[in-house]
C-alpha cells in the first residue's frame, strides 16, 4: 500500500540518505549531521569522493547539452535524480532548448519534498515519487505520463543510480525493461562506480576498500562492478563515441587540468542510441 503520509511526516532525519549524501558530496545545504557523518566516513578511505560527484555532475551536463541542443531530443526522464541542485538537468536541457521537459524521479521524500516546491513555477518540470526498480509501474505512472509523450524519443538517463541496486534486484534486466519500453530515437544516459578487476589490481584494492566503507558507513548499498556487468546495462543498444569510458574522457570541455585523482578512476559512463 503507498504511504499516504505528506513526506515531511516520513522524513527519519537520523538515517542517512543516498540522495542527501551526494548533496552532501556536491557542497549543497539539503542534508543532515547523519548524512554528513556518512560523507565524512568514506571520505577516510576516498578523501577526493565529492571531487567524484563534481565529475559525475559535468558528465550529465555535458550529455544533456549535447542531448538537448546537438541533437535535438526534447524530453527527459531522470531517474533517481537526488535533489536538483544547481546545473541539473532541467537547467542544461532548458538553457539549450526552451521547450524541453524534464520529470525527475525519487523514492527519497526530501527529494520530493524540496523538489515540489523548488520546481512548482516551472510548468515543463516535474518531480514524481516512484521507485526506479519498478519500471512497469514507473512508466505507467500519471504523474509522468501526463508530462511526457512516452511514443516519442526521450532521454532515459540513470547518472549514478544503478549502483545502489543490488544483484538480487538485477538491474541488467531492470534496463532490458527500460530499453525495451523506450521509443525508436530515444537515448540511455549512464554511470556507475566501477571496479577495474583486472585491469588494475591497485584500483581494484581501492574499490572493495570504498564498497566496504559504504557498508560500514550505514548507508547499505553502493556495488562497484565491472566494466561487462556496466556496458550490459544499456541492453545492447548502439553506443555513442567514445564508448562506456571513465567520465572525464567522455567529451571533455578541454584539456585535464590536473592528474585524476585515484577514485576518479573508478567511474565509467556512457550514452547510447536506441535506432
Amino acid at each position: 500500500m503507498q504511504d499516504e503520509r505528506p513526506p515531511s511526516a516520513r522524513l527519519d532525519t537520523n538515517k542517512p540518505s543516498i540522495a542527501r549524501v551526494y548533496d552532501a558530496s556536491l557542497g549543497g545545504k539539503d542534508h543532515y549531521a547523519v548524512d554528513r557523518e556518512v560523507f565524512e566516513q568514506i571520505r577516510a578511505v576516498a578523501p577526493y569522493q565529492g571531487d567524484v560527484s563534481r565529475m559525475n555532475r559535468h558528465f550529465l551536463v555535458r550529455v544533456v547539452r549535447y542531448l538537448a541542443g546537438r541533437v535535438g531530443v526534447d524530453q527527459f526522464l531522470d531517474l533517481g535524480s537526488g535533489l536538483p541542485t544547481v546545473q541539473n538537468t532541467h537547467e542544461v536541457a532548458q538553457h539549450s532548448n526552451p521547450g524541453a521537459r524534464v520529470v525527475y524521479v525519487d523514492n527519497d521524500p526530501i527529494c520530493n519534498a524540496h523538489g515540489r516546491a523548488l520546481l512548482e513555477e516551472n510548468e515543463r518540470t516535474h518531480f514524481v515519487e516512484a521507485d526506479l526498480t519498478e519500471p512497469a509501474d514507473l512508466l505507467a505512472n500519471p504523474e509522468i505520463t501526463a508530462h511526457l509523450d512516452l511514443s516519442r524519443p526521450l532521454v532515459l538517463m540513470q547518472i549514478g543510480t544503478l549502483h545502489h541496486v543490488a544483484d538480487e534486484r538485477d538491474p541488467a534486466a531492470l534496463m532490458r525493461a527500460y530499453v525495451d519500453a523506450l521509443p525508436s530515437g530515444s537515448y540511455v544516459a549512464l554511470t556507475h562506480f566501477w571496479d577495474p578487476e583486472d585491469e588494475d589490481p591497485e584500483l581494484h584494492r581501492r574499490a572493495r576498500a570504498l564498497e566496504h566503507q559504504v557498508r560500514e558507513a550505514g548507508m547499505g548499498t553502493g556495488w562497484w562492478r565491472g566494466r561487462d556487468a556496466i556496458a550490459s546495462y544499456f541492453g545492447g543498444l548502439d553506443m555513442v563515441p567514445p564508448g562506456l569510458v571513465e567520465l572525464d574522457d567522455w567529451w571533455p570541455d578541454g584539456p585535464r587540468m590536473r592528474e585524476a585523482w585515484p577514485e576518479e578512476h573508478l567511474m565509467l559512463g556512457g550514452v547510447a542510441h536506441k535506432p
